[in-house]
């Protein structure tokens, strides 16, 4: 059993602010989002004119493509927060800081506990922290016998990555300039030199064999 892949605002306000929620779609498929997250993605939205895209096409989106999951305590999500964040949900919730993160990791945890297979998309290194910790516990779990699911991180670069060569990035040029729009809008993201994307390894598993002999 699987469940829709939980986005955090970062990546979320990458792909939307240039119109390649397309993209990010055809990798991950449909998408959901905290409700924390959601207000994060539409507070940037409004308040960085490089990110006002993104607004409108989170708002197109649901719910359809993007279903918002609500952040109203429930004993399994108020026990994953607590131990996630380190101090009870109501009072966690009070604090702005990497709560995106935190809420799209505890649903995600959830979700998993139940028995499904959730992929989280995050970038912030503290929540990519979070999300392999909660992966590996929910791995232990498994081996203890427990009918656990489990937790998979992908970030913005491994979208890219999964993405090379297909539809929405066929060659290494589609893939430098959707990159350059990305960092045009996400300050946190390395140059693309520093990243495996232009890389031959990565072209040589997506790119056809008959243009690799031409």
């Amino acid at each position: 059993m699987s469940h829709r892949s939980i986005i955090d605002a970062g990546p979320a306000l990458n792909f939307l602010s240039i119109n390649k929620e397309r993209l990010l779609i055809s990798v991950v498929g449909g998408l959901s989002a905290p409700e924390t997250v959601e207000n994060e993605v539409l507070r940037k939205a409004r308040s960085d004119e490089r990110l006002t895209q993104a607004g409108a096409v989170w708002k197109k989106l649901v719910p359809r493509w993007l279903e918002i999951l609500p952040d109203d305590i429930t004993p399994e999500l108020a026990a994953a927060v607590q131990r996630i964040g380190g101090m009870p949900m109501v009072d966690r919730t009070k604090q702005a800081q990497d709560l995106g993160e935190t809420m799209v990791v505890a649903h995600a945890v959830v979700f998993a506990e139940a028995g499904a297979d959730v992929t989280v998309i995050i970038d912030d290194g503290d929540g990519a922290h979070i999300a392999t910790s909660e992966s590996r516990r929910l791995v232990r779990r498994r081996r203890q016998g427990h009918d656990v699911g489990s937790l998979t991180l992908v970030s913005t670069l491994t979208v890219l990555e999964r993405a090379a060569g297909g539809k929405y990035l066929a060659d290494r040029a589609a893939m430098r300039a959707t990159y350059k729009m990305l960092r045009e809008r996400d300050d946190g993201l390395p140059p693309i030199e520093n990243t495996a994307l232009l890389s031959s390894e990565l072209w040589r598993r997506v790119e056809p064999v008959d243009s690799r002999r031409a």
